[in-house]
């Protein structure tokens, strides 16, 4: 199986839109379907087929008796009663899903050709539906964050909102995929979600129109006096020439200050963190290290020395929907005390996932690794703890008003 060297980040964004947060993977290499030396694609063997050869892999640490599985799978197949629905692809794809699921691991996933065409378009920013990245947290739907500008965002959905129901059936009686699917849907028809937020007594319905979600990866604004404002919404293929463009025209005019705005971006490519940091952590400094089962495959990455923003005063904003490569940054940022760290509690994403693309075009995402910052602290669970706290409340929101924001305006003017 060949492997690639692209590392991901991310806390998923599959749209729900396809947007959903399987919690900030980070994707650590892609591999592709496994090729003949001639160069044409090895042919794909029967499901059954594939999959008793998989199940009958010796493994000597973790021996398993199979005999259990294959009396199921007769009974399955000679008795039930709709023999129609005895499609011996989709029990297979089940069976994976379900010895996947065994790992308790959110972030292992295991997904079909159709999931993983979905979950390769999110990741180039082809998205349609609300915009709102999920996750599975304490076995309920939990949003982490409301894509900029997208149909969750204009609705008021925030990081935490559990959906409790969608138009009207419970999550709980669903899987991940099936809850996304009902959200899923063609523009300009509505979804209804049920909504329960922290603070409110009952739960609220929110309808919202699904609509194009076109994620735009950078933005910059000049907020005058030589303070510049820069918000980062995801780490995409787009991010580092976004990012590129920004700064080249931020540094023609002598920039005193920037607000790099990490809230609600729920992470992407790794290396599109550490290539984020080149710009502002100057000389060969550790930007993230990757620690995975055995220590001899251990590995530190590095910021690449010439940092044009090396000397700008710096407030990075997070909150709980910053999440992964996200996190990447503002550990990095504030391990190495290259600025201040304002907003709120981070999400808590510390494992990395290699992705490995089947031939059949389904795909398996597994954790390999932990990542750590540079102070060697692994965030899982836990999230960052910003230097200066800045709450944002359910009013301030409603009332358009970012006083995180305006907390960082006021840091940098202070400054000398």
């Amino acid at each position: 199986m060949k492997k690639s060297t692209r590392v991901v980040s991310y806390i998923v964004i599959f749209a729900i839109v396809f947007v959903f947060g399987w919690e900030a993977a980070s994707y650590y290499h892609a591999k592709v379907a496994l090729t003949a030396m001639n160069g044409t694609q090895e042919e794909v063997p029967s499901p059954v087929a594939a999959f008793s050869s998989l199940l009958s892999t010796d493994n000597t640490d973790h021996p398993a008796d199979l005999t259990l599985f294959w009396k199921v799978w007769g009974i399955v197949s000679d008795a039930y009663v709709d023999e129609s629905a005895l499609d011996k692809q989709t029990m297979v794809y089940g069976a994976i899903k379900g010895m996947v699921a065994s790992l308790s691991d959110p972030y292992t996933v295991f997904m079909t050709p159709n999931e993983t065409k979905d979950f390769n378009d999110s990741l180039n920013g082809t998205l349609e539906g609300i915009g709102a990245e999920l996750t599975v947290k304490n076995q309920v739907l939990v949003i982490i964050s409301p894509l900029k500008d997208s149909p969750a965002d204009k609705a008021g959905l925030l990081p935490g909102d559990v959906i409790y129901k969608i138009d009207g059936n419970l999550t709980s009686d669903m899987t991940l995929f099936e809850a996304i699917t009902k959200i899923r849907g063609t523009k300009g028809t509505k979804v209804t979600l049920t909504i329960l937020r922290k603070g409110k007594k009952d739960p609220f319905d929110v309808a919202i129109t699904r609509d194009d979600v076109n994620v735009e990866s950078v933005s910059m604004e000049d907020k005058g006096n030589g303070i510049f404002y820069i918000a980062i919404n995801q780490f995409s293929d787009n991010t580092q020439p976004e990012f590129d463009d920004a700064v080249q025209k931020i540094l023609l005019k002598n920039p005193k200050g920037i607000i790099m705005d990490l809230r609600y971006n729920g992470g992407g490519y790794l290396d599109g963190s550490v290539s984020i940091l080149s710009d502002f952590l100057q000389g060969h400094q550790v930007a993230v290290t990757i620690k995975k089962r055995d220590p001899k495959d251990n590995e530190t990455m590095y910021v690449t020395g010439n940092a044009p923003l090396a000397n700008v005063p710096l407030v990075v904003l997070v909150n709980a929907g910053s999440a992964s490569a996200s996190e990447i940054v503002a550990g990095a940022i504030q391990d190495h005390k290259r600025g201040e760290i304002m907003g709120e509690q981070t999400f808590g994403k510390g494992s990395v996932q290699e992705v490995d693309q089947l031939n059949d075009g389904s795909s398996l995402r597994i954790t390999i690794a932990k990542w750590y910052t540079p102070n060697d602290k692994n965030i899982s669970e836990v999230g960052i703890t910003p230097d200066i706290v800045v709450p944002m409340t359910e009013a301030d929101a409603e009332a358009k008003k970012d006083p995180q924001l305006d907390a960082a305006m006021k840091y940098i003017q202070g400054l000398k």
